[in-house]
């Protein structure tokens, strides 16, 4: 009886050894890390609006009679776009003009009557009063020359208006497709963007505002084409919260000359938090996130185990990453070990 009972419990150690050794040596991959130095990284996700962005209409009425840009064009700032038609206004300040003409010729005509008559007073030929009253009238020939001039100022500024210039260099993104249509005072005809620099709008965490500054560097990629610099500039830090997500908004310049960006489109940015330290790239294969993001490494005694890590970098193949204490060597695809095993490395 004693001997049956040792056989079975001999049998029962054995079975239990064989269902922890479930992951042979043989099936274990191990990698060894890369060193790098790094820095913790946060990666935000925004919209890239225009660097400058001008809706542009006619500030007076009229009817539109040539367009000198187009969709796609690229307009310098005091470029004219667009005209209305003048005949009108061409002769209210050939009118004005006439205006101004016959005032001076008026003003001219009293300050030499008011001259003569002052004379004549001095010598006594002509009494205070109608020496007064030339005076005066020199004064009102003064004011209504004065008054001609503005007259002719304000028709000149319309006949002005009757161009349309931008006011910034940029592409048209939206403009008339035909002359010809009447157009009233404060109607956008053109959207011009300035689309040579971008601007990244995102937000951070009220954590991390401190670490950003204007002028660090950030990295930026495109989502959809995957377009992406590493000239790009913090812009500037707003000093103040997002009232419905608490968050601090921020703007990223992002240098755009050769136009691989498009405006209007979502990019992620990854921004450096804190000082570069001593890190190590693994491929991404091998970090686990079962309980916590770890690797899987064996101490001295040939058991595996779970080292913590904290994540700095993402890439599509690699990973950068800090441990907790130094590693060796690690496991590649740690969910394949199972069980903790005595084995060492392959």
């Amino acid at each position: 009886m004693k001997r049956y009972v040792v056989l079975l419990l001999s049998s029962l150690t054995a079975y239990a050894q064989e269902s922890t050794l479930k992951t042979p040596s043989s099936t274990v991959k191990w990698v060894k890390p890369r060193p790098v130095t790094s820095s913790a990284r946060e990666q935000l996700t925004g919209q890239l609006f225009p660097a400058k962005l001008l809706p542009l209409g006619f500030e007076v009425g009229g009817r539109l009679v040539r367009i000198h840009a187009a969709k796609g064009d690229t307009v310098k700032e005091g470029q004219v776009v667009a005209r209305l038609d003048t005949e009108i206004i061409d002769a209210q300040v050939a009118q004005a003009e006439a205006g101004v003409a016959a005032a001076e010729a008026a003003a001219t005509l009293a300050t030499d009557v008011a001259g003569r008559q002052e004379k004549l007073r001095a010598e006594g030929s002509i009494s205070d009063v109608q020496s007064k009253n030339a005076l005066t009238q020199g004064k009102q020939a003064e004011a209504g020359l004065a008054a001609a001039k503005a007259q002719l100022a304000q028709a000149r500024a319309g006949r002005k208006r009757h161009d349309l210039k931008t006011t910034i260099t940029g592409t048209v993104i939206d403009a008339p497709d035909n002359p010809g249509g009447l157009i009233g005072p404060g109607m956008p005809l053109f959207i011009i963007q300035q689309i040579d620099t971008l601007t990244l709008k995102t937000t951070i965490a009220e954590s991390t505002r401190a670490l950003v500054k204007p002028g660090m560097k950030v990295r930026v990629e495109s989502v959809g084409s995957g377009a992406s610099t590493d000239d790009a500039t913090v812009k500037v830090v707003i000093p103040t919260a997002d009232p419905s997500t608490r968050r601090i908004p921020i703007e990223i310049s992002v240098p755009n000359q050769d136009g691989r960006f498009v405006s209007m489109t979502l990019a992620k940015a990854t921004l450096p938090l804190g000082e570069a330290k001593k890190a190590i790239a693994i491929p991404t294969t091998a970090l686990g996130t079962t309980g916590g993001e770890h690797v899987l490494t064996q101490d001295s005694g040939g058991t595996f185990k779970r080292v913590p890590v904290t994540v700095l970098e993402r890439n599509p193949k690699e990973v950068v990453v800090l441990p907790a204490e130094p590693v060796d060597q690690i496991v590649d695809y740690p969910s394949t070990v199972q069980t903790a095993t005595k084995q060492g490395p392959t």
